[in-house]
């Protein structure tokens, strides 16, 4: 990773600076030609009247205040409110938003790393490998994802920020930071885990640890409280959600079976991004056999990490930084309709920078011969990006359209019986958006077939017969999806209006203010 080049280190950075953003934008641009996905694009822009106010002071209360597909995330509704006032509802625009966002949090990658440890060329190749990356696609190539990169923009500048605090720690520097930890809470919830990687930063490559001489752990809690009761606050405003439609959960035990499996798995992939092509990736229940290797395995690196924590502190900080910011997506936390069963190549976004520092100062670490690093190890990391941004270019290619990027995610999920039915779901969404409803019940009633359980399946068909006037099929599938979730405010709505459409409008103004009851509002109709 490391070379020896007779250029000035202030011009070897502009050219890391340039190439960085250069070769993303090249990866990445053919984004800017790609339509809208029918699976959440429509809900957070298309259909949402909200973005389309205008910067007013009502369009931003209400981003502040909503909690509009179950997350509190104010500013990614005002950046979309931003990108509908210049772009409408051309979805290039949005995509190169995204995309802008991507390049700027990787360029602050490498500042921070940098400016750490001073070390060009390992921290040029972490932002790379970041940047560049196949399982990067789904965050910037999906326009509903906007939190993913707004989040980590947030979470490169405060941390970047917090390296400057800490080579002068005064309050106006610290406040600094903390504003922009707060923005970073407010564009998703997964940012609760910074404070933490904030003091593994102290440990290494800050070395603020060995210039302390009082008590440590005084020290950062008088530094660090005001991030954790922040982070504290946003976690239980996230979990508690009385108005928001509950699956049912899994036993702990199945959830931390489900965990492990999918640390690991993440892992694999980051490695060898194989089937990196799919919406989600959805792993049904883990074997025995996958739970206690995968276990062990864990077990025997933290212990290697910790053994040579002293001597080889990256591999601990890289080790604990992928640890930390992949726990809060692996499911022992349910969030959401379609349970926690979920692999999806968004979730390691952040994560995958512990990954980066591991190879990059890890390799080198093991091979002590200057000759090796400058003619092998230097060309090897130029390789292994190029592969990787080639893989990345291919990949993108898939999301240019819901439906080409359903059928490709169909023909390589035939033995998942989940990711299969979620390619059915995304392609019965873009026929229901072109007004095909035939073919949307058909992919709809496969999608059921796959997946029996899962009462937003239910929903999607009941809806698809109620605008074929089916009503008494479309009530049949609103039972299901309110006994699979009993607060399940939408299917309640929309069964009232397909009584209504039969007459009975007694059991429709129950359901109505069931729907009421459970926290139905009109200004949120789907």
């Amino acid at each position: 990773m490391q070379n020896k080049i007779n250029i000035s280190k202030g011009k070897q950075e502009v050219i890391v600076y340039v190439l960085l953003a250069i070769i993303t934008l090249a990866v990445f641009w053919q984004v800017n030609q790609f339509d809208f996905i029918s699976l959440d694009d429509n809900v957070y822009v298309t259909e949402n009247s909200h973005i389309k106010c205008g910067i007013t002071p009502d369009c931003i209360r209400w981003a502040f205040t909503t909690r509009y597909f179950d997350l509190w995330t104010p500013l990614v509704w005002i950046s979309y409110i931003f990108d509908y006032k210049f772009y409408g509802l051309k979805a290039g625009g949005y995509h190169v938003t995204n995309l802008i966002l991507h390049i700027l949090s990787t360029v602050l990658l490498f500042w921070l790393l940098n400016r750490m440890t001073g070390a060009i060329w390992k921290s040029a190749f972490v932002a790379a490998f970041f940047a560049l990356h196949p399982m990067r696609v789904e965050s910037v190539a999906w326009i509903a994802e906007r939190k993913d990169v707004l989040s980590a923009f947030f979470w490169m500048l405060t941390l970047c920020l917090y390296v400057y605090y800490t080579e002068k720690p005064v309050i106006k520097r610290y406040l600094f930071v903390l504003f922009c930890f707060i923005c970073g809470l407010m564009s998703k919830p997964m940012v609760i885990s910074l404070p933490v990687i904030m003091i593994l930063l102290d440990y290494w490559p800050l070395g603020r640890f060995q210039l302390q001489k009082g008590n440590v752990i005084l020290w950062q809690l008088r530094e660090k409280t005001l991030f954790f009761i922040l982070s504290l606050a946003l976690a239980t405003g996230t979990l508690y959600n009385p108005n928001g439609a509950q699956p049912k959960l899994l036993s702990l035990s199945d959830r931390i079976v489900n965990a492990t499996v999918a640390f690991l798995t993440y892992l694999g992939k980051t490695f060898w991004p194989h089937d990196s092509f799919t919406l989600f990736a959805f792993s049904g229940q883990p074997t025995r056999w996958e739970f206690l290797v995968s276990s062990l395995l864990i077990i025997i690196v933290s212990f290697a990490v910790i053994a040579t924590v002293k001597r080889l502190p990256y591999l601990f900080v890289g080790w604990l930084w992928y640890a930390i910011t992949i726990a809060p997506v692996i499911g022992i936390m349910q969030i959401g309709l379609f349970g926690i069963r979920s692999i999806s190549d968004r979730y390691t976004y952040l994560p995958s920078i512990g990954i980066a520092i591991i190879i990059a100062w890890g390799i080198p670490s093991l091979i002590k011969n200057e000759y090796i690093h400058r003619k092998i190890l230097f060309p090897a990391g130029i390789v292994i990006l190029a592969l990787l941004a080639v893989l990345t270019w291919k990949q993108c290619g898939y999301w240019r359209n819901s439906f080409e990027l359903a059928n490709h995610s169909l023909e390589i999920t035939k033995n998942n019986n989940t990711a299969h039915a979620l390619a059915y779901l995304l392609r019965g969404r873009a026929y229901f958006d072109i007004q095909r409803y035939e073919q949307a019940l058909k992919d709809f009633s496969e999608v059921i077939r796959l997946v029996p359980d899962c009462a937003n399946f239910y929903y999607n068909r009941g809806f698809t017969y109620s605008k074929l006037g089916q009503q008494s099929r479309a009530i049949e599938d609103y039972n299901e999806a309110i006994r699979l979730i009993p607060n399940y405010v939408y299917a309640y709505y929309y069964r009232g209006k397909s009584y209504d459409s039969l007459g009975l409008h007694q059991r429709a103004t129950e359901d109505y203010n069931e729907a009421i009851r459970f926290g139905f509002r009109q200004d949120l109709e789907q």
